[in-house]
């Protein structure tokens, strides 16, 4: 909150399009072909540009906040009907076939429940309905959030989204790790999908949330990154690894084995889209979003067995060599083949220079 926010306020359309295009290269060179992104209250448009250009498949969302929880900068706070007028002039844009031949697309994406009124989570829900898109939040990330939810309104925090319509196969809802085992059952009955983050739980100490449980439960699970500045990567492999590692110690060896992280960063993540239909896996008649492997490298040998679990245990983000999202190669040989990466790097530093001034981070 004392650095992420008052850099989040200080956010320029420009410094908006450096940073999601050089977040876009670190995913697509590290394999990530589609992402689910929650940009931040202005300047999505600029989001949308740099995703345009650089190739990858996304539905992002506008932060929808009109709510002003302790700490966030009062640059940040937007009235109900400017955020939701904001996210629908976006959806017109680029969304069902607007954006990149129908590679971009729209999410609607309210912050969290402490940062949102009732009617503006009613009609984000509404506007999803609307233009057949995606609905994306926190929820139940931290014990705080979780007791802030039920005294403000009365209500568990998964009841609570419920109620205003922010669940079911249209949902992804980011973290969970405060669920009991009524919201999980609840969260399965719906259909919507938790996106678990492991890194950025553990980096600010927020907890783990129990995956083995929700999917025995029969709920819908994807991994997910959260954003850089709390977790310091977009790594998806680093993600899969830590996902299959931490619930060991607390449910034994077997717990959540690597075919089923695999799954859960594949078809997990195309649910989490709505686009399970046409991404996820290689079947006939799906889109062809592929990642191919350079397996050469020591750590990946001896290459006997188990590839699955080679990849999800000892493969990193660097070991990728091609990269294609609807058949169209976007890295080849480990090049960025869209965007000049050094024209990346320099001009993301420079605007994060100007951020930290705006800032007065120093």
């Amino acid at each position: 909150v004392r650095r992420i926010w008052p850099l989040e306020a200080a956010h320029t359309e420009e410094t908006v399009y450096w940073s999601a295009l050089l977040g876009a290269a670190e995913l697509l060179l590290g394999g990530t072909t589609a992402i689910l992104d929650m940009e931040t209250v202005r300047h999505t448009g600029a989001a949308f540009l740099a995703l345009e250009r650089i190739g990858i498949r996304a539905a992002v969302g506008k932060c929808l906040m009109d709510a002003h929880p302790e700490g966030a900068p009062l640059e940040l706070a937007e009235s109900t009907d400017n955020a939701l007028a904001e996210a629908e002039a976006l959806a017109k844009r680029w969304h069902n076939g607007g954006g990149a031949g129908g590679r971009l697309r729209v999410c609607f994406a309210p912050r969290f429940v402490p940062s949102c009124s009732g009617p503006l989570l009613r009609a984000a829900s509404e506007l999803a309905e609307r233009f057949d898109a995606q609905l994306h939040t926190h929820a139940a990330e931290t014990i705080v959030e979780r007791e802030t939810v039920l005294r403000t309104t009365g209500l568990e925090e998964i009841a609570y989204l419920d109620s205003v319509g922010i669940a079911g196969p249209r949902a992804a809802l980011a973290h969970c790790v405060w669920v009991d085992a009524h919201e999980t059952a609840r969260l399965a009955r719906q259909g919507t999908t938790v996106v678990h983050c492991p890194s950025s739980n553990l980096k600010l100490a927020s907890g783990v949330a129990k995956v083995p449980e929700l999917l025995a439960a029969g709920c819908r699970v994807a991994i997910g990154a959260d954003g850089a500045p709390c977790n310091n990567r977009l790594d998806v492999f680093a993600e899969m690894r830590l996902a299959a590692l931490i619930q060991k110690p607390r449910l034994g060896a077997d717990a959540l084995p690597a075919g089923r992280v695999l799954e859960l960063a594949t078809l997990g993540g195309a649910r989490a889209l709505g686009l399970e239909a046409e991404l996820g896996s290689i079947a006939p008649g799906k889109r062809a979003d592929l990642v191919v492997l350079d397996l050469h490298e020591p750590h990946l040998h001896p290459a006997m067995g188990d590839l699955v679990s080679l990849v999800v245990y000892a493969a990193c983000a660097s070991d990728v060599r091609d990269v294609f999202v609807d058949g169209r190669p976007v890295v080849l040989g480990h090049e960025l083949l869209t965007v000049p990466i050094e024209e990346i790097v320099r001009e993301a530093d420079r605007a994060a220079a100007e951020l930290h001034t705006a800032a007065q981070l120093g």
